[in-house]
């Protein structure tokens, strides 16, 4: 289906399947059934088959343009979406019980690490994306679509702090949070955190890798080549 419904369709049932890991009367059955790590691969799977069904429903949506790509538009996109990369991989090495995507235990909130950068690297990285995005695509279809994401990133961050804080009580999660940047390096800036030491290279590497895997395979996968690799 094409057309602003199937647009439209792709959203809701996107959006509508995240409500599954929130809700115990949907979440419960298929844990049990699945086992936790079954239930999860399965579900990241399903949410990265409808975000892909979701982009392409966007490109088959009627074009609206809202303004016309320019060559710097790309440029800027692939470096911020190289910082979108590097978020993922750190948080994903790295420890913070402060939000999703890190390992919870042995956290030292003297050094909170990739929480020092970011609160919530994963979200971050999100709303890097969809930003890098909307602004390659100034289409309507496509500014909806990443505006939306760009939103969900930034109203997640506020979301879970405000959950934590009511969760361990506000005394427990400021100790925990007090090096932690909600804005990027905001913590760094106004000096209550310091690297204790040199990022790990390991998940730079993997990082860029997983990057460049992205600019080959986005023509196969979504249909549209981002930079023209000559192949």
């Amino acid at each position: 289906m094409d057309g602003w419904f199937g647009f439209a369709l792709a959203l809701a049932v996107f959006f509508a399947s995240h409500m599954i890991p929130v809700r115990p009367g949907l979440k419960g059955p298929l844990v049990a059934l699945l086992g936790r790590a079954g239930f999860g691969v399965a579900y990241s799977l399903l949410s990265i088959a409808l975000l892909v069904w979701v982009i392409v429903a966007a490109g088959r949506a009627p074009f609206v343009a809202l303004w016309y790509h320019a060559e710097w538009m790309t440029h800027a996109a692939l470096g911020v979406m190289a910082a979108a990369c590097l978020l993922v991989a750190y948080a994903m090495a790295g420890v913070n019980p402060l939000s999703f995507g890190s390992r919870r235990e042995g956290f030292d909130p003297e050094r909170p690490g990739i929480a020092g950068v970011s609160r919530h690297p994963v979200l971050l990285a999100l709303g890097l994306w969809a930003g890098a995005h909307l602004l390659a695509n100034g289409d309507l279809a496509h500014v909806v679509l990443f505006g939306i994401f760009t939103l969900f990133a930034l109203f997640g961050m506020v979301m879970i702090d405000r959950r934590l804080r009511r969760t361990w009580g506000a005394e427990v999660w400021q100790a925990q949070a007090a090096r932690t940047s909600l804005l990027p390096f905001s913590a760094l800036i106004s000096g209550r955190w310091r690297p204790a030491q040199r990022p790990a290279v390991l998940p730079a590497v993997i990082a860029l890798a997983v990057w460049a895997a992205l600019l080959v395979l986005h023509p196969v996968v979504i249909g549209v080549a981002p930079v023209d690799l000559g192949f």
